[in-house]
This record gives C-alpha cells, structure tokens and sequence, in this order.
C-alpha cells in the first residue's frame, strides 16, 4: 500500500508506477481485477475557462493521515487486497494528475466498489482548498473536513 500527499513539483508518480507497484502485492495470485483512476485537471467549465489549478490542504501530514484510514476502511469493507492514492497539492493546469487510485482485488465487482469509495470519500471528507484561477476571476471551493 501507498498513501501520499505529494507537492506537483516534486517526484511524478504515475497510475503505471501504482499498477506496477500493486503487483507486487504477496495477494496477485488470489487476485483477478485492478482497478485505476487518473483525476485529471479540467480547463473548461460552464462560463469558466482554466488557466491555472492551486490546491491545497491546511496539513499534509493529517491530510496522507485521513487518506490512509480511508484506505483501510475500504480495503475491510470490500475485502480487497491492495489500495494505493496518490494525492498531488500545488499548482497544476489543464490536464495534469492530481489524484491517483489503485485498487487490487480478487473480483472486479468488489474492486471497483472499494475504488468509488475511496475516489469519493476523500473528494468529500478531506479537507482540501481548491482556487481555480480563469479569465473571469477565481473561484474557491474547499471540500471535507
């Protein structure tokens, strides 16, 4: 399992690098699905367009914290074998990563189950600030804690 906050500036880990890791897993010969999700900065939004991404969250540490107890959760629920996040804060644009899942599991039904949860419990329930700058001004939206 990996769970990290990470700044956008500092090292890219990719959902190949999650998928490869995952695999490793001592549970790959029980397993039978690996599920991924890439988040992805959107430039264009109803009367919005893009020009720049700033996420943040008050601290990392509680943030990667919260993350990993989201994780343990959902890997008990489904009983799936692996989760990995990846969680990027910092500037981005149109079309970078900002947030990675990884799911690894013995059937695609309770696979892909623990990834939505995982994908929107942390959308919803940890604290993050995100400022999208465009043409027309910047909006705020803080989602969780």
């Amino acid at each position: 399992m990996v769970v990290k906050v990470i700044e956008a500036k500092e090292d890219k880990i990719t959902t190949a690098d999650l998928i490869a890791d995952i695999k490793k897993s001592t549970k790959i010969d029980y397993s039978g699905a690996i599920f991924t999700f890439e988040g992805i900065v959107r430039g264009k939004e109803e009367n919005m367009n893009l020009q720049k991404l700033i996420l943040s969250t008050p601290d990392k540490q509680k943030t990667q914290e919260e993350i990993e107890k989201i994780v343990e959760n959902a890997k008990i629920k489904y009983n799936v074998h692996e989760i990995s996040v990846i969680h990027y804060v910092g500037e981005f644009y149109t079309g970078d990563m900002l947030f990675l899942v990884a799911v690894l599991g013995a059937h695609r039904s309770e696979t892909l189950d623990a990834l939505k949860e995982v994908i929107e419990t942390v959308k919803y329930e940890v604290e993050f600030k995100k400022e999208e700058i465009s043409n027309e001004g910047t909006k705020t939206i803080l989602a969780g804690g």
